[in-house]
């Protein structure tokens, strides 16, 4: 019952709202109904023997009503009326309430993600936060939904109770005993519902994590003919997850159906109190029977709520540790220095290392602002770490960075970030307009930014070339274009903001010569505009470099300011 209390702090205003709605219900159908009693009595010409009918008959002449058939069935009318209305004020605020739980949830998510240290991000499988943002954000939204109903059921329920107790007391204590007896039987399906609830929502975890690890790799899977290993994968976490339906679903039915039995008994067990035992009229036996029935069938749609709010809880619980988890590892705020970035990037004496593997020791090097420095070396020698740390992604362990003459870590992170221009190996493109992938929808950005950034990459004439221009789709990952225009494009959103860095890594390796070498020639006339700074194997970056960086076993070996100009360093650093 906690997930109820726990939506109840993130939505205090809706869940009043909500509850005051549904508690103006319940009370407003409980006085049409406490007339059902003197109607039936007054058809059926019995005697008013139960204090209710009394009470209704005083209540209706204090107010100058005739207690007649037609006043007490306009009351009746008017008074269910008025409470489904009040019901659907209640469940539209419950409606509201069920979509801002979804994205709330969603929201809080993305932003702690994002807001969280580089390494933490690192860690976490991209299947499992698709899930969490999906899967898990739904299922938490519907346990409130459920939550909700539930609530609102069991108010319903506790009207039809008040009225049973003004019908006869004893027989209503007998009924709400026996009830609550029976409910309390079935009490171990919830349980095996929360069980189950809580496999679910493991096994939905894992099963994205392989699909989607699966799917990023189908095209060598598919070339080696070993698909179907991949297959058995998904295949086994996919039948663990329909057994765990499976179950749910046979928990949820066996409750549904012990309902009609138990209605049944309670029925039988109200008729012999009333008539046998308490020698009640029959319009009192007939009014008492009808409210106990429609109370404990209430009851029973609030424990079928329960049932399923309990299979969808754990889902609210994980994405909740989740967005907890991404907080406690949030990234450092920064400090307050605007950046400038108008004489160089300095490594002092730097170190850094992963569990225990030094990836730099004690490396000093400088980036001249305006240069293009290209940095080479094998792989796992520290070329990308010194990215990152340029970057503020990781902070050193020992020594200093310093942008100017302020110390990397008293920037304003952001600022910093916002004078960075950053291209990777893959070009990841969306299936949208080429002005959209520039801009990827940043509202400080227009068509004309995005025309100079793409002149600036060289890829205006070929942009102008497609029949929709800047409005043409390139597909599933830049599939309508070549490789040199996807990257192209790529290179026009790092210079769209106008920054002042640029970073490369591995930016080219997947192109053909002449591509790389035309993009190598857009790239060089960027500078001195702008500072680049390229991690590459390939002759064609080197050959470009005002400055090269060897980096070899977390050391900086050599620096060269200028390339042979037979090429031959870049033939060795290609060796």
């Amino acid at each position: 019952m906690r997930i109820i209390f726990a939506f109840g702090r993130s939505y205090p205003a809706r869940t009043v709202l909500m509850l005051l709605s549904l508690l103006l219900a319940g009370v407003v159908e409980s006085v049409s109904l406490s007339t059902m009693l003197p109607l039936i009595s007054a058809m059926l010409e019995d005697q008013p023997h139960s204090k209710l009918a009394v009470y209704v008959f005083g209540a209706m002449n204090s107010i100058g009503l005739q207690p007649t058939i037609a006043n007490m069935l306009v009351v009746i009318v008017v008074g269910m009326t008025l409470s489904n209305l009040l019901i659907l004020l209640g469940n539209r605020q419950v409606g509201y309430t069920v979509a801002h739980v979804a994205t709330d949830l969603r929201v809080s998510l993305i932003k702690a993600l994002l807001g969280s240290r580089w390494e933490y991000y690192l860690r976490q499988p991209s299947g499992a936060l698709a899930n969490a943002v999906a899967t898990e954000a739904f299922r938490a939204s519907t346990a409130y939904e459920h939550a909700a109903n539930m609530l609102a059921l069991g108010i319903q329920a506790a009207a039809y109770a008040l009225i049973a107790l003004f019908v006869s007391w004893q027989a209503a204590i007998l009924s709400l005993v026996i009830g609550f007896v029976l409910l309390a039987a079935v009490r171990g399906l919830v349980k095996t519902s929360r069980r189950v609830g809580k496999s679910q929502t493991r096994l939905m975890r894992e099963l994205l994590v392989h699909l989607t690890d699966t799917l990023g790799s189908v095209k060598p899977l598919k070339a080696m003919a070993r698909d179907d290993i991949a297959d058995s994968l998904l295949r086994r976490h996919a039948g663990e997850l329909n057994t765990a339906l499976e179950r749910e679903v046979m928990s949820r039915e066996t409750l549904r159906a012990l309902q009609e039995p138990m209605l049944a008994i309670l029925a039988a067990a109200g008729l012999y109190a009333g008539l046998v035992i308490g020698g009640m009229p029959l319009s009192s036996v007939m009014v008492l029977i009808f409210v106990v029935v429609r109370m404990l069938g209430l009851l029973h749609k609030a424990q079928q709520r329960y049932h399923r709010m309990a299979a969808q809880e754990s889902a609210y619980w994980a994405i909740n540790e989740s967005i907890d988890n991404a907080i406690a590892d949030a990234e450092p705020v920064g400090g307050t220095c605007t950046p400038s970035l108008q004489r160089h990037i300095d490594f002092e004496n730097i170190s850094f290392g992963y569990g225990g593997r030094q990836v730099l020791d004690n490396v000093s090097m400088n980036f001249p602002v305006g240069s293009f420095t290209t940095m080479i070396g094998p792989s796992g020698s520290g070329k990308t770490t010194v990215l990152d740390l340029i970057c503020a992604l990781l902070a050193p362990q020992s020594g200093r960075i310093r942008v100017d003459d302020c110390d990397l870590h008293a920037l304003d992170r952001k600022a910093w970030r916002r004078m960075i221009g950053y291209v990777t190996q893959e070009t990841l493109l969306l299936h949208d307009s080429i002005l959209a992938n520039v801009t990827l929808g940043d509202r400080a950005l227009n068509a004309t930014d995005a025309e100079r950034a793409l002149r600036q990459a060289g890829a205006w004439q070929f942009v102008q070339e497609c029949p929709g221009g800047l409005q043409s789709i390139v597909g599933e990952r830049g599939a309508k274009l070549s490789g040199g225009q996807r990257q192209r494009i790529v290179i026009a959103r790092a210079l769209a903001h106008r920054p002042r860095l640029l970073i490369l890594d591995e930016a080219t390796s997947a192109l053909d010569p002449e591509s790389e070498a035309e993009i190598c020639q857009v790239l060089k006339n960027l500078t001195p505009g702008i500072t680049v700074i390229a991690v590459s194997h390939r002759p064609a970056v080197i050959r470009i470099a005002d400055q090269i960086l060897e980096v070899r076993d977390g050391k900086v070996l050599a620096t060269h300011h200028a390339v042979d100009p037979d090429g031959t360093r870049a033939d060795e650093a290609k060796a």
